[in-house]
């Protein structure tokens, strides 16, 4: 594991109960899933059964896992620099993560990006950005 996925790991706690058991089951066979209201048909990050729109039942989708950088902060307090964003999705929600598999001096704003997965200390793999086609 390199230092940069290293320190995102070292935060990453994942919480997982029945609400969530099909997102971490999406993401160890390779899938970002996202929720979306079967009432107003609104996507929306981070996964809960009701909508925070309209408060209408939610079922999961299988999100097409790119994106945009929406909004960048590297940090470079540590040894290895750290890149953490904002990204918006094609779908349209936003999510925050780890940009990884890049230079982050080179990453910018309105930079395309795909998710890949990164197992944390315990294995769970946790949906994280890199610059597309890496």
């Amino acid at each position: 594991m390199d230092t940069q996925l290293a320190a995102a790991a070292e935060y990453a706690v994942p919480f997982m109960d029945l609400a969530n058991r099909e997102f971490w089951a999406g993401a160890r066979a390779g899938a970002l899933m996202l929720r979306r209201c079967t009432a107003c048909a609104r996507l929306h990050w981070y996964p809960r059964p009701q909508c925070p729109y309209c408060l209408g039942d939610t079922r999961w989708e299988r999100a097409c896992g790119r994106g945009v950088v929406y909004s960048l902060s590297v940090d470079r307090t540590g040894s290895t620099p750290v890149a953490v964003a904002y990204v918006r999705l094609e779908e349209g929600v936003t999510m925050m993560t780890n940009i990884v598999d890049g230079d982050v001096e080179g990453l910018a704003i309105g930079q395309p990006v795909e998710v890949c997965f990164q197992p944390d200390d315990e294995g769970t793999p946790l949906p994280m950005f890199r610059p597309a086609g890496a």
